[in-house]
């Protein structure tokens, strides 16, 4: 009798049970062990957040959900074809409410399963089966009326990781940066597993969302290493995924206070790496849509932390060349800080004179449209601190033979909050900029540019005809200057040229001085 109670007892399993059996059970214990080397063995799921394929035996042994799903994945796992075993569980209303919680963590469980989208004809009726299951629980979540435990955390954890944080492929590239109009042109590249990727993200936004998730017992799982392999998949080319992860991030970033800096951290180093590194990445305006919206609910007087925040990642993001692609949602973060603190203006506007484009047009353009909205937030006394320099640049914009660049800077003066800053300091501003308008009222080839400066001409001669006459008078004389030394230069050539023709004409030899012709002894 004893002997045989012995014998139903479970036995520790040998190292040579394990080779004999390949690393597969049916024991539970084997499962793990298999599920283990089948981890470290594969890339594919070597990317999921550190929760190893061993925890697909249940915690609560209750759950009886069987040696099944631990063979599946197995199978799975070393790349063969999903057993034929995987079969629906019952929906949630079939069964009591005792058991609900159970059959949740065996949907679970289901739902850890991956399959290879490449090819559409491959295991159809379990990929359905999957994506049946993935809004089951999707609606389980969204209903539930008690507050979700440590097991079941932890679970849903592992099934988002598993299906997620993947080696994100991309099309190959030529290794060198992408302007902007290239990738425009090109077609996203959409994922072939978006079906189920789609329902997965769903499913963590409301459990991210959902009032019964407990912050301080979720933040164990939810933790550094799971926002950092969030933050991965940015870069994803499929502009879905990004705009899921976008609002993911961004509920996470509410609801987990305590990891609010490591976050904005992270994607300072993302942005650093993009500007000085790589100058590549798909989600750079998806980050910097989340951050427009943290910027507007930062508390006054501004952190250091926030500033140089400003002053090293978001004013350096308008060097890369594909600045069109986020360009938007950057101007938008920009003018955040200086409306919540007017003194960083000063700082913003000499930054962008710092990264002012100066062969493309284009570019130029955007700045000169987002110097405005800066400018609208400046006041008088940031104004006159940087109006030097900014007019210099602006002066340059308006001489311009692009017709839009010109065009662009002379709308600055539509704007009435600038044209009365600029009306106050004229006596500065108007010398600077004066050549280039008078040479656009008389010769750019542009007619609306030549309208548009006849206006603003017209304002400063209306607001000060003193001054308006004087750098007149000081331009016409500086034009006499400039045309006296042009003369003097073409006569100069014109008699070297004539020199030059007579002695080609008599056969003279033209002597070249000795210094010209000394050499260096070693040659």
């Amino acid at each position: 009798m004893i002997k045989q109670i012995l014998n139903r007892l479970p036995r520790k399993p040998s190292k040579s049970s394990d080779n004999r059996e390949g690393g597969t059970s049916t024991s539970s214990s084997n499962a793990y062990t298999s599920s283990r080397n089948s981890d470290l063995a594969s890339n594919h799921y070597a990317n999921s957040s550190g929760a190893s394929f061993s925890g697909f035996h249940s915690t609560n042994s209750g759950l009886n959900q069987g040696n099944k799903i631990s063979q599946v994945v197995n199978a799975k796992l070393n790349g063969n074809t999903v057993a034929t075993s995987f079969e629906a569980l019952p929906n949630f209303r079939d069964v009591p409410n005792s058991e609900k919680q159970n059959l949740f963590i065996r949907k679970l469980n289901i739902c850890c399963i991956v399959f290879d989208f490449t090819d559409l004809t491959k295991n159809v009726k379990e990929k359905d089966i999957k994506r049946q299951t993935l809004l089951e629980i999707v609606d389980y979540v969204s209903s539930a009326n008690g507050k979700f435990s440590e097991i079941i955390m932890q679970e849903i954890v592992k099934m988002v990781s598993v299906n997620l944080f993947r080696a994100l492929t991309s099309a190959p590239r030529e290794n060198k940066v992408l302007l902007a109009f290239d990738l425009e042109e090109e077609e996203p590249s959409m994922d072939s597993a978006w079906p189920h990727l789609q329902v997965v993200y769903e499913f963590l936004l409301r459990f991210v969302a959902s009032p019964e998730t407990d912050a301080k017992l979720a933040k164990r799982y939810i933790d550094h290493s799971f926002v950092l392999r969030l933050l991965d998949l940015f870069d994803s080319e499929d502009p879905r995924e990004r705009e899921y992860l976008k609002t993911v991030l961004h509920r996470i970033y509410g609801k987990f206070m305590v990891h609010r800096p490591f976050i904005r951290k992270a994607i300072n180093n993302i942005f650093y790496r993009f500007i000085f590194e790589t100058e590549k990445h798909n989600g750079i305006a998806e980050l910097l849509e989340i951050l427009g919206s943290i910027i507007n609910g930062f508390a006054l007087p501004l952190k250091e932390e926030h500033k140089l925040f400003l002053v090293r990642a978001l004013i350096p993001l308008h060097k890369p060349k594909c600045i069109p692609m986020y360009h938007q949602q950057l101007s938008y973060c920009i003018t955040q800080f200086v409306e919540k603190d007017c003194k960083l203006a000063d700082t913003v506007i000499r930054g962008l004179l710092k990264y002012w484009p100066i062969t493309n047009s284009s570019k130029e353009v955007m700045f000169l449209g987002e110097l405005e909205e800066v400018l609208e937030a400046t006041q008088l006394a940031e104004f006159q601190r940087c109006m030097v320099p900014l007019f210099r640049q602006i002066g340059r914009c308006l001489s311009s033979s692009h017709f839009q660049v010109a065009e662009r800077a002379l709308f600055l003066w539509n704007n009435d909050h600038i044209e009365t800053l600029i009306k106050q300091n004229r006596n500065v501003i108007l010398p600077i900029i004066f050549p280039s308008l008078e040479k656009n009222a008389r010769s750019h080839w542009n007619p609306a540019v030549q309208s548009l400066t006849l206006n603003v001409r017209k304002i400063f001669s209306d607001t000060d005809p003193e001054l308006f006459e004087e750098c007149l008078h000081k331009f016409e004389e500086d034009q006499a200057q400039e045309n006296e030394v042009k003369s003097k230069r073409e006569t100069t050539w014109k008699r070297l040229e004539e020199i030059a023709a007579m002695k080609a004409a008599s056969n003279e030899p033209v002597l070249v001085s000795p210094k010209a012709t000394t050499r260096n002894p070693s040659c």
